[in-house]
């Protein structure tokens, strides 16, 4: 009997494919230099954080920490492609319903492990997203090495020599380097909150779709049990003849097509909140909003206030305000012939406040 070890000779995409096109293949199955096996986990993993500025060492680690993950998964993927072929290789010398029953499980487990390796591509998205906030963080390092490095400078100088002139020149260059490292880190700020979500967003997608297809090939794995005839027979007795071919076949291509269709609008798997998780998460997300709005209603004030407007146009304005014989002064305040002096209020900007 011919022996099968893969669903379908030729894959078209999937509508989950179609619908999330799958990336490229991942960094991690080529290039090595330490080949296939897992020699260089523990390497990779001591010597992540020895090296590199020190705010990427932790995020360097766990980068390197990903991969021995993801190289994992690739080993299993193979061994079980392997494990389905000698799965099919030991039923062929069953009895009939048996080898054809392990024939088709062999087709089923091989599918799983080109699903990990499917997987693994996916996921690489992930580390890849994660390895992009540490270079990131390497980049500000160096703006956070200078201000430090300026600051003891100065340290240095107002104790050795307070009057030094060099000191006021330092002091502007610290101006400069904390400008230029509070954008670096509003930068850093951003980025990482954008980069997490992405990067994570990635991986549960991935481990979604990937479980989801493990459970509906484990389903129709026991469907292709039921057609072995488990019940005892005693010595010298035959049993029937096995009729289930075609169903097996049937059942591959129900598993094939419910592979095949599989998106992620129509997961089994729901994440239900509770009233008290989904109450706390509403007060999050308008709290944020509600930080978003104020911000953007600040920058609008300061808008308005670097803006010029005649004074006759500014809401607290009054022509009482001047007399037919008052002369207006540089500082605001207003003089009358009579030599009485009025002075306008100051009003603090709430913004400036």
């Amino acid at each position: 009997m011919h022996r099968t070890y893969s669903m379908r000779a030729s894959r078209a995409p999937t509508a989950s494919q179609l619908e999330n096109p799958p990336p490229p293949s991942s960094s991690t199955k080529s290039g090595r230099f330490f080949g296939k096996s897992n020699f260089g986990h523990a390497f990779r993993k001591n010597a992540a954080g020895a090296f590199g500025p020190d705010l990427a060492k932790k995020l360097s680690q766990l980068v390197k920490m990903e991969k021995n993950v993801m190289r994992s998964m690739e080993l299993v993927g193979r061994e079980r492609m392997e494990v389905a072929q000698q799965l099919s290789i030991w039923g062929e010398a069953c009895d009939e319903d048996v080898s054809d029953v392990t024939d088709k499980l062999g087709v089923l487990i091989y599918e799983i492990g080109e699903l990990e390796d499917q997987f693994v591509d996916r996921y690489d998205q992930y580390r890849l997203t994660i390895k992009s906030i540490r270079n990131i963080e390497a980049s500000v390092q160096p703006s956070r090495d200078r201000k430090q490095k300026i600051t003891d400078e100065i340290a240095k100088l107002k104790y050795k020599d307070p009057n030094s002139p060099r000191i006021v020149v330092l002091e502007q260059e610290l101006v400069r380097a904390e400008a230029e490292s509070l954008v670096a880190e509003a930068q850093l700020s951003n980025i990482t909150r954008e980069k997490v979500k992405a990067a994570f967003t990635y991986q549960f997608d991935a481990l979604r779709e990937h479980c989801e297809k493990i459970a509906i090939i484990a389903g129709y794995g026991k469907h292709l049990l039921e057609l072995v005839d488990d019940t005892p027979v005693t010595p010298g007795e035959t049993r029937q003849a096995y009729d289930g071919y075609d169903a097996s076949k049937a059942i591959i291509q129900d598993c094939e097509d419910a592979l095949t269709n599989w998106v992620t609008s129509d997961a089994a798997v729901r994440s239900n909140l509770s009233t008290r998780s989904r109450t706390l998460s509403q007060r999050r997300a308008n709290n944020i909003k509600r930080g978003a709005e104020d911000d953007l209603v600040g920058q609008e004030s300061l808008k308005e206030r670097d803006s010029w407007v005649p004074a006759d146009q500014h809401a607290d304005y009054h022509v009482d305000d001047v007399s037919d014989d008052g002369v207006v002064e540089d500082d605001g305040s207003i003089t009358h012939t009579n030599g009485e002096h009025r002075g306008r209020t100051e009003e603090r900007d709430p913004v400036a406040a």
